[in-house]
Order: C-alpha cells, then sequence, then structure tokens
C-alpha cells in the first residue's frame, strides 16, 4: 500500500493480524504522510514480526522511526550509499543506529529471504 499525499499511515494489530489505516493529521518532520509515523506503528504493533526497510530520500524522515523499531526487535535493512539517488534517509538511520544491515537496491530482496529465515 502506498500512502495517498495527504495522509499518514500506521500499522494496527487487530487479534492476530495486522492492519494499515490511513489517516488525517498534522505534518510530522514536516511531511504527511511521514515514514517515521508509519515506522512508530509499526515498532508498537508489530515489534519482531517485521522488517524495516528505508530506501533512497531526502532528509531524516524514517530513521528515528527505524531505531524504535530496531530496539524493539525488528530487523532493519538501509539501501547503501552507491545505489541510492539520494542517499540521506538511509545515511541518517545508518548514523544513529537504526540499520542492521545495508545492502545495495539489488541485493535487498535477497536480504529480506536470509532474514525471514
Amino acid at each position: 500500500m502506498i500512502a495517498p499525499g495527504d495522509a499518514h499511515m500506521r500499522a494496527k494489530k487487530v487479534g492476530n493480524r495486522f492492519k494499515v489505516e490511513v489517516f488525517h493529521g498534522e505534518k510530522v518532520n514536516g511531511h504527511c504522510p511521514s515514514v517515521d509515523v508509519l515506522f512508530e506503528s509499526v515498532a508498537k504493533e508489530c515489534g519482531s514480526n517485521a522488517i524495516g526497510i528505508i530506501l533512497t530520500g531526502m532528509d531524516y524522515d524514517g530513521a528515528k522511526g527505524l531505531l524504535t523499531m530496531r530496539k524493539n526487535g525488528t530487523r532493519t535493512i538501509g539501501q547503501d550509499e552507491k545505489t541510492c539517488v539520494v542517499y540521506g534517509m538511509p545515511k541518517v538511520a545508518y548514523n544513529i543506529g537504526a540499520v542492521e544491515r545495508q545492502a545495495s537496491l539489488d541485493n535487498i530482496p535477497q536480504l529480506i529471504f536470509s532474514m525471514l529465515k
């Protein structure tokens, strides 16, 4: 699912399933949708039942949320500098310790599969 341009997304646990809610709210880190809003909800609701991936992008949105995910048991991946168009978001996430493993865009699918084992 891709967030609409004027709304946030969050993960919600309902029974033993997870769903995604779309909602309107204030900008976070200057963005709506904000990756931090989604990642913080995944950290809270999913914990180790998720894998967080941060890809190319400007600024720092998503870095703090990814760190919270990692602290809550989520495996995390950041796109490497070489394959990023803009090495902003993944760089900040890596620098604050939110990224467990860095990988090229082409190698991220294999890394996800290895983390699922």
